[in-house]
């Protein structure tokens, strides 16, 4: 049929920050090549001053472009990804995931179905726990759906995918904000430009390594407390963090 307005399919930036991750990144990238490479208008890692062989890691993808940040800080890194990359929709994973098939075209599929997605997360499987640990690893995203029911908004840092005009909208990411509740704060402010969608379907898998190595209730304790500040107080109520590699 004729005459009929030609919809673009947006084009989407898949951006990994990196410090210190010669270890975890290259399985992360092996998956991107698998199941992204091709799709993604481009994908960029961004090297948060690591002092490692993350450079040379990046180096052995020759469609990955490398982007290097030196103020250490996931805020900064993902700001930097903002202005070193030109998609209409940000798509956000960490060095220590593995995007599976599947997971990009429910970008553009949520996208389209949802004229007014400001965000799109959803929650991580963990491929290094297992039995009992990875059971209760995973269910606290089932119970963390109660309190997305009543603030509308709930995203992981290390899987969302968001519109650059929205990003641009709330002024991009709070480098004021270390590491701990920069994930509620970008979903907190996404919703107040629409909709914020936590789809069950929209899995990343990951690495349980911080919870291997400060055990699960101290990490979901964190995470509470942290998200509870966000949205009462607007700030974090964790400045230090640990890095785990």
């Amino acid at each position: 049929m004729t005459g009929l307005p030609q919809v673009r399919t947006p084009t989407i930036s898949l951006i990994i920050p990196a410090y210190n991750e010669e270890d975890y990144l290259p399985a992360c990238l092996d998956a991107v090549m698998r199941n992204v490479a091709g799709k993604a208008f481009e994908i960029i890692v961004v090297d948060n001053n690591s002092t490692d062989g993350t450079k040379a890691v990046v180096e052995r993808y020759p469609s990955v472009k490398y982007v290097f940040e030196p103020n250490k800080g996931i805020t900064r890194a993902r700001q930097r990804g903002l202005i070193a990359s030109s998609g209409d929709i940000l798509a956000y994973v960490d060095a220590d995931t593995h995007p599976p098939a599947g997971w990009i075209e429910q970008i553009w599929e949520q996208f389209a179905a949802n004229r007014d997605l400001a965000c799109l997360s959803g929650p991580y499987s963990f491929y290094d726990l297992s039995g009992l640990r990875n059971r209760v690893s995973t269910a606290w995203f089932v119970a963390a759906r109660s309190i997305y029911g009543i603030t509308g908004y709930l995203m992981v840092g290390g899987n969302f995918a968001i519109p650059r005009h929205v990003l641009e909208k709330m002024g991009g990411f709070d480098s004021s904000i270390e590491f701990y509740g920069e994930d509620v704060d970008i979903a907190k402010r996404a919703k107040q430009q629409g909709k914020v969608l936590f789809s069950p379907r929209f899995v990343m898998p990951t690495s349980g390594r911080r919870m291997q190595k400060q055990g699960f209730a101290k990490v979901a304790g964190i995470y509470l407390a942290n998200y509870a500040s966000i949205m009462l107080r607007g700030k974090p109520a964790t400045k230090g963090y640990e890095d785990i590699r």
